[in-house]
């Protein structure tokens, strides 16, 4: 089976650590919300010389250490990040996702109208490699993977959707969309062939329960302006 690369293509231009600064969307002693950018990859390698991960001295705010991850975003997802500021914070995000228990909401507008108008995919998610690269496939030997979906709106044969996923398996919801529901994200080239433009997938919202006695962290990103266009055909 030939397997294209599965990051895609890149769309970004050359991103500045001071470029994050305008997109933190929620800052506090323990954690930062990023609105990260699409096209932005959130670990270096061999080319991706420019990354997320090498920026975030920039984010400090007068501590010792940057933030570290406390989840990933794919490289061509933009939308809500979170960080960790201190180990403390990092292990106890850590068992909240390992948990379950952050609430993620992404949008994503797709190609075709799935059926029905919410529902749930329930498709076991495994890795498959070869000398070409590597994706994600369907196998119900894999990981488990479920996402629910709702339909927010329609038009000119595109799908605007809410996808919050249960679990959080690599390019689940790409996954999930191309083949649970049979409507590839636009600018999907990984699991459809349309890499023309950029993907259409934003990490919309989280909710982080960090103190169990108090209200949880609430954060919204607004779409990148490469959705925007799409997302009004289909009533935004």
């Amino acid at each position: 089976m030939a397997l294209r690369h599965a990051h895609g293509p890149v769309h970004h231009p050359e991103w500045k650590p001071e470029d994050l600064l305008s997109r933190v969307l929620h800052r506090d002693s323990n954690l930062i919300i990023l609105d990260k950018p699409a096209g932005l990859a959130v670990h270096g390698g061999p080319q991706t010389p420019i990354h997320l991960e090498g920026m975030l001295d920039v984010l400090r705010f007068g501590l010792t250490r940057p933030p570290r991850l406390a989840h990933r975003l794919d490289r061509d997802t933009s939308g809500c990040l979170v960080l960790a500021r201190h180990d403390k914070a990092l292990s106890r995000l850590g068992r909240l996702f390992g948990a379950g228990k952050v609430h993620k909401t992404y949008w994503a507008v797709v190609a075709g109208r799935p059926q029905g108008t919410e529902g749930r995919i329930d498709l076991a998610l495994r890795k498959v490699s070869n000398s070409q690269g590597w994706r994600m496939v369907a196998d119900p030997q894999g990981s488990s993977a479920v996402t629910l979906w709702r339909l927010l709106g329609t038009g000119d044969g595109m799908s605007w959707l809410e996808l919050q996923p249960q679990s959080g398996r690599t390019h689940q919801i790409r996954v999930h969309c191309a083949t649970g529901l049979d409507c590839p994200i636009l600018g999907e080239s990984v699991y459809a062939a349309d890499g023309a433009q950029p993907l259409h997938l934003h990490s919309r919202a989280v909710v982080v329960p960090y103190w169990a006695e108090r209200p949880a962290i609430e954060v919204r990103a607004e779409p990148p302006p490469h959705m925007g266009g799409a997302l009004s055909v289909c009533g935004w």
